[in-house]
């Protein structure tokens, strides 16, 4: 990993905003197999791009509603990654975390459901930048995530525990 910071973070502007949302219960963590969009293939968290005029909490419920039919209950956002990406617009990414949810977790068009033991998190299947922020997720740590990444390979980061994260 490089040193220095490839660009200026303090001047860096994303015009995607996102949303990931984590449910934890009973010492597993249920993710999905996304199987279509940006990181399709992929084991991830519930998720997707904010609508005009709605909130990233807003946006982290319906998401998490529609890939996955459950409604999520009390969510806290602990985190926020920034992404630099080469082949798709920057992405600012708003991360929740929840303990409890109504409904039951089904497969649908974007998604398939997976409850995982928190010790055998499928990070090799995952986006490279999980593995830096996702344990503090576990340990209700907040964070604040710096990553570029060329194509898929993560070249750069920058991750601060402990931070403010605003709303």
């Amino acid at each position: 990993m490089m040193e220095a910071a490839p660009m200026d973070w303090a001047i860096w502007s994303a015009p995607v905003h996102a949303t990931l949302m984590f449910v934890i219960r009973d010492g597993q963590i249920l993710l999905i197999e996304k199987k279509r969009g940006l990181g399709a293939g992929k084991i991830n968290g519930p998720g997707g791009k904010i609508d005009p005029g709605e909130s990233p909490l807003e946006c982290a419920l319906r998401e998490t509603e529609e890939e996955l039919r459950i409604r999520v209950l009390e969510p806290r956002k602990l985190g926020e990654l920034h992404f630099s990406m080469s082949d798709f617009p920057d992405i600012l990414c708003h991360v929740y975390r929840a303990e409890d949810f109504t409904g039951t977790p089904e497969e649908t068009e974007e998604a398939v459901p997976l409850w995982v033991p928190i010790e055998e998190i499928p990070y090799e299947r995952m986006w490279s930048d999980d593995r830096f922020w996702l344990p503090l997720l576990l340990m209700e740590q907040t964070f604040l995530g710096r990553f570029v990444f060329q194509g898929e390979e993560l070249v750069w980061r920058e991750v601060t525990e402990g931070v403010t994260i605003p709303d």
